[in-house]
């Protein structure tokens, strides 16, 4: 899960805004609003964004939905308060959280790659269906799993703009593939005013069969469709998750 440990999600939260604008994340984001439209047995008008980050999806979301979102970083919330003022964001842990409500959407992104058990899957499908409305939709993204996992895969972005600049590499590796975790380090170069600090951020995220996937969110009471899609070259699964009415 988010916690201290994960610096990304911390004190360099401020990182995150630097790189990838919301233009990038618009076209995921249109596509959930499609599946949302699609598939729901109502006029969706509210959604709930669990592992919402920073709101770089809502920012696009909040078009179509009034959006409330919830994660568990305070500081990646502050950033998706700036972002979004329009939209009420509320700290809390996807696997156990009372809004004392439910939405006619949810989604759940990458965030969930957090967890790291399939008994706290369950927990998370099972917390997202009890905020659902009956005939509403959630949609929740596998975006690596046992099938399409890349060991020792090494990835670079960069910032744009002004500075800081910022340099991020991304290595993914399973060092047990007969466990459900894989590990994931970061590496920060910062140039800032002629100068270069080095920052580094070390993250656990489950990695599950498409059998797991299946099994908890059946076990959550949801009528599920799969849809593949591929990103910046990566492949993914979709899971269009229907509360029964």
């Amino acid at each position: 899960m988010k916690d201290k440990t994960n610096r990304l999600y911390s004190d360099l939260a401020w990182i995150w805004p630097l790189w990838e604008g919301v233009e990038q994340y618009r076209p995921e984001s249109e596509d959930a609003v499609k599946l949302f439209k699609e598939f729901s047995k109502m006029d969706a008008r509210t959604l709930l964004d669990i592992t919402c980050g920073a709101g770089k999806n809502d920012f696009t979301l909040k078009k179509y939905f009034d959006v409330t979102g919830l994660d568990a970083s305070e500081a990646m919330l502050e950033n998706a308060r700036k972002l979004n003022p329009e939209c009420t964001y509320i700290q809390g842990d996807m696997r156990d959280f009372d809004l004392g409500k439910e939405f006619d959407a949810v989604y759940v992104n990458d965030g969930i790659a957090y967890i790291t058990t399939g008994d706290d899957l369950e927990k998370t499908f099972a917390c997202a269906a009890r905020h659902l409305k009956p005939g509403g939709v959630m949609l929740t993204i596998a975006e690596k799993y046992k099938g399409n996992f890349k060991q020792n895969q090494t990835k670079i972005f960069h910032s744009t703009g002004d500075e800081p600049l910022i340099t991020y590499i991304e290595n993914n590796f399973d060092p047990d593939p007969a466990d459900t975790t894989s590990e994931t380090t970061f590496v920060y170069l910062i140039r800032e005013r002629g100068k270069l600090r080095i920052e580094h951020d070390f993250h656990t995220f489950g990695l599950f069969t498409i059998e797991t996937w299946r099994e908890k969110l059946k076990k959550a009471g949801f009528e599920i469709q799969e849809r593949d899609g591929v990103y910046e070259g990566e492949s993914y699964r979709t899971f269009i998750c229907v509360k029964p009415l």
